[in-house]
């Protein structure tokens, strides 16, 4: 047969939950009404931390083929079994148990697994599931903004399940795993080192370490032997009360955070635990190993070197984490899991015939209980205990998850104290609150300022987060907002594009109204403009004066002064005009600017064109059996003015009528302003428009062309061709100017073509009749109107 195996080393904190249960079981006999008939027996194995051992114990406990280490047995059956502090060992365990239904009350296996009641139906605990503490740790790394967190797991079950559960609740909360390591149960340096070095190298500064404290052990010896500082730890509740890790890991531990199991202070434990001693439990082989190794001496011959024990040594004459009663957490738990086992058997004994929960209404009986029986009273039972928490297990066998948030200290004497500095519920009806003191928490190293730990530095308002490629999403760039976009809030995933009438502002963190641009009357661009525009209608109006005063004279009788007088009348119109592109888009101002120039320009070119026409023909006239001038009398002239008009007329109505000018804000050059401005509706009208104006004036320049070299010493042919040549100059011009500017610069370009049109018009026509009228008088008479050019007289 194969060697028996044994364990090795002595572990003064499980030593205690031991002597716990005893204490607890000592109490439950000794109340004559909880239990007056039945007297609770017990019989202890050890696991050695390990699940075959756990398992041998469990089988050997059901079939009692061997003795326990204290050789008591005290019934032949076994009704309950409390244990193990291992996930792994209760997971073994309680599938053998659960064949049998014999109920397995764990103290602290916290593996969210075992709430599984299909897989584990015998298992219950009075010690939290890990979920909750995971829940818990979750919240606490989001609390503080930790993004980026770097995880080491034990290798058993706890540890893994854990992590597991860890990085699924932050990674749903927008955080990132930065590394996940793995303490292997038979660790070499080689591994060890491995997992430190990558500590080194990370930009994690927040850790979460989920283990049992002797695999956590492992890991900060090498952490302490690399000197490794500027860490925040955060511990498992498996050793954030570690009296061991506290006493030899301290310098580094300083300012660890984690959740533990809530406190308790049980009366009359103390005493019974500084009472033992080997003679009056000689049996007990834990006792016997327990005294040599707190004392290190010998209860036997002394060998070695070893000094003897005398058995009388003073427990109480130092610290020693069996005696440390100070963070009774996992103890309560054994001390509420005995009770809970009691208050069962108690439920059972006191069942009523015919009101049992079992077949037919029956009770089990109180002289032969079977452990299904008992299970069934241990799932629905619920009582204060004698501190005056209330005890009970939910539909999973979990208990009311409490937690206290431990914060790691550092004494004068440079010991470590546990401070609590903030409290998870998670009972039934509390809805999962974290309530944390932050003033009270000292960071790591003792520091009072809250450590950061990200992949990348906060994205600052106006900026955006993008992810950078094959990284885990806390690993990003900040790239500013586009144009037209803000981001208000730190870290923003997206930016804001802003309203239409919004533009940001240049920190592009806020949307603020755009600038309306338009060309108004009280800026200087529009008060030079219409200022001009009046000159130019005040100045035609002067002409029109000169004209009516010396309407007799013959320089105004032979250039029709009826033609004369219309042209003026169109021109003053001209001018006025422009005055309607000036100022805020309106639906009437953007109709009335395009049409009333459109049709002011129509009638005075047609009056031009009428001219031109009058004046060819008059020469022509006067050449032998001419008589065509009868056919461009005033009734015809007046003819071809109104139909030149009426057709422009008619279509600007159509183009009113089906898709007129209106007012549009235009955000394509500019974004951050809004240029107001009229949009033309029918482009097509438009183009007939101008094509129209364009057709007539190239008209009147041909015939004005043709009849240059007429022979009179006042040829107004001549000054309508140069007046039609300076009108295609402008607005051949405008055409680029007007596609190369933007804004009110473009209305101001279209009112400049305007005006400086009509003003070549005003000139080339009036200004060489004017100059006579006033300053040549001796030259306006019809004999020199009249009178022919030299021969050798060219133009």
């Amino acid at each position: 047969m194969p060697e028996s195996l044994h364990c090795e080393g002595f572990n003064f904190r499980a030593f205690r939950w031991v002597q716990t249960m005893i204490f607890t079981i000592d109490e439950i006999n000794r109340d004559e009404k909880l239990l007056p008939n039945i007297t609770l027996g017990y019989r202890i194995f050890d696991s050695c931390d390990t699940h075959f051992q756990a398992l041998r114990a469990a089988v050997t406990l059901i079939n009692g083929q061997e003795e326990s280490v204290n050789g008591n047995d005290c019934i032949p059956s076994t009704l309950a079994i409390i244990g193990d502090s291992g996930s792994t060992q209760s997971m073994v365990v309680t599938r053998m148990l659960g064949l049998f239904r014999i109920p397995l009350v764990s103290y602290f296996s916290t593996c969210a697994c075992l709430s599984d009641k299909a897989e584990y139906p015998a298992f219950l605990r009075t010690v939290p599931s890990d979920y909750f503490q995971v829940r818990a740790l979750a919240q606490l790394v989001k609390h503080f903004g930790w993004s980026w967190v770097g995880t080491i797991a034990g290798d058993d079950d706890y540890g893994r399940y854990g992590v597991q559960m860890f990085s699924e609740q932050i990674e749903a909360l927008g955080m990132c795993i930065a590394f996940s390591h793995t303490i292997p149960k038979v660790s070499t340096k080689e591994k060890i080192e491995a997992i430190v070095n990558s500590i080194r190298k990370s930009r994690a500064r927040v850790i979460l370490v989920f283990a049992i404290e002797q695999d956590t052990d492992t890991l900060l010896q090498e952490v302490t032997r690399q000197n490794i500082t500027g860490i925040q730890w955060l511990a498992s509740e498996a050793w954030v009360t570690s009296a061991m890790l506290s006493s030899q890991q301290n310098s580094i531990l300083i300012g660890t955070l984690g959740f533990a199991l809530r406190r308790a202070q049980i009366p009359g434990l103390q005493q019974f635990l500084q009472k033992i001693s080997p003679f009056t439990a000689s049996q007990n082989a834990l006792v016997t190993e327990f005294w040599e190794t707190l004392f290190h001496c010998s209860l036997q011959t002394s060998a070695n070197g070893t000094s003897q024990c005398t058995g009388s040594e003073d427990i109480e004459s130092g610290v020693n984490i069996y005696s440390d009663v100070s963070q009774l957490r996992v103890s309560y738990n054994v001390y509420n899991g005995i009770y809970a086992i009691a208050h069962a058997l108690h439920d059972l004994s006191s069942c009523e015939g015919g009101k049992g929960p079992f077949e037919n209404d029956t009770c089990a009986s109180s002289v032969d209980i079977k452990p299904w029986q008992l299970l069934h009273y241990l799932k629905h039972v619920h009582f204060t205990n004698r501190l005056g928490d209330e005890v009970m297990f939910d539909e999973n066998g979990d208990p009311n998850p409490s937690y206290d948030l431990i914060n790691w200290r550092e004494n004068v004497d440079g010991s470590v104290s546990y401070v609590t500095v903030g409290r998870f519920d998670g009972s039934f009806n509390s809805n999962y609150k974290l309530q944390i003191d932050e003033n009270a928490i000292v960071w790591n190293n003792g520091k009072k300022e809250i450590p950061q730990s990200t992949c990348s530095t906060a994205c600052v308002r106006g900026t955006r987060k993008a992810v950078r490629q094959g990284q885990p999403a806390c690993c990003f760039d900040c790239v500013s907002c586009a144009d037209g976009e803000i981001s208000n809030q730190t870290d923003s995933i997206e930016c804001i594009k802003c309203h239409l009438d919004y533009w940001p502002n240049s920190q592009k963190d806020q949307c603020l109204l755009k600038e309306i641009e338009f060309l108004s009357f009280e800026d200087p661009l529009g008060v030079s403009l219409v200022t001009t525009a009046l000159c130019g209608a005040s100045l035609t109006i002067g002409v029109a004066a000169v004209f009516t005063y010396y309407r007799n004279t013959p320089i105004v009788k032979a250039n029709n002064s009826e033609l004369s007088f219309l042209i003026l009348f169109s021109l003053v119109l001209c001018f006025l005009c422009s005055l309607t592109f000036i100022g805020k888009p309106t639906i009437w101002s953007c109709m009335l600017r395009h049409t009333l120039f459109s049709i002011s320009f129509v009638l005075c070119i047609s009056c031009i064109l009428g001219k031109t026409i009058v004046v060819l023909m008059a020469f022509r006239a006067k050449q032998p059996k001419n008589d065509r001038m009868k056919w461009f009398g005033p009734v015809p002239q007046r003819t071809i003015i109104f139909l030149c008009t009426c057709l422009q007329i008619i279509t600007c109505i159509l183009w009113l009528t089906t898709s007129p000018p209106l007012p549009v804000k235009n955000t394509k050059y500019q974004n951050a302003r809004i240029i107001l401005e009229c949009d033309v509706g029918s482009v097509k009208a438009f183009a007939i428009v101008l094509g129209y104006i364009g057709i007539l004036s190239s008209s009147c320049f041909l015939l004005a062309f043709f009849a240059r070299k007429l022979p009179d010493n006042f040829n107004e042919a001549k000054f309508i061709t140069f007046s039609m040549l300076i009108f295609f100059a402008v607005w051949v011009t405008f055409i680029p100017a007007y596609a190369s500017t933007s804004g009110k610069y473009t209305v101001a370009v279209e009112i400049f073509a305007i005006l400086a049109s009509s003003f070549g018009l005003l000139s080339c026509i009036f200004v060489p009749k004017c100059y006579i009228i006033l300053l040549k008088p001796e030259k306006n008479t019809k004999k020199h109107l009249m009178g022919r050019r030299s021969a050798n007289k060219n133009l």
